[in-house]
This record gives structure tokens, C-alpha cells and sequence, in this order.
């Protein structure tokens, strides 16, 4: 037999955006503990930059539905 079974691109295609998502949070984080400690002086540069941050995120997100890359009956 083979040495290792064989997966499904999607399987690779769906743990590929898994991480993508999944450092969104990581970045998340930090910015959230700054945008606490400046409020003050540049909170809306701050906000600004990750509302940018997120859009962008949503729209590879949507892009990625309607490709029908979460989509596993495929």
C-alpha cells in the first residue's frame, strides 16, 4: 500500500484559511491591549487601521465562500 493516504485539495485549501483566520485573532490581540493604552492621542488613526484590517479580511472571507472553498459536498 502507500505510505501515507492521499487528501483532498480542499483538505489543504480549507487548512490554508483556517490559518490565515486564525492569525487575524493573533493580530487582533495586541492591537486591542494598544488601542486601550492610546485612546487618548491617536484613537481614531487606530480604529481607522483595523476597521481597514478586518474589511479587508471580510472581503477574502466572502471571496472565499463564493468560491465554494468552505464548502465540503463539492
Amino acid at each position: 500500500g502507500e505510505a501515507q493516504p492521499r487528501f483532498s485539495v480542499k483538505f489543504y485549501l480549507v487548512a490554508m484559511l483556517f490559518i490565515l483566520f486564525d492569525i487575524e485573532i493573533v493580530f487582533m490581540y495586541p492591537w486591542a491591549v494598544t488601542f486601550v493604552q492610546t485612546v487618548a492621542t491617536h484613537g481614531q488613526m487606530i480604529l481607522g487601521s483595523m476597521f481597514l484590517f478586518v474589511t479587508v479580511l471580510l472581503i477574502g472571507y466572502i471571496y472565499a465562500i463564493k468560491k465554494g472553498a468552505l464548502d465540503w459536498s463539492r
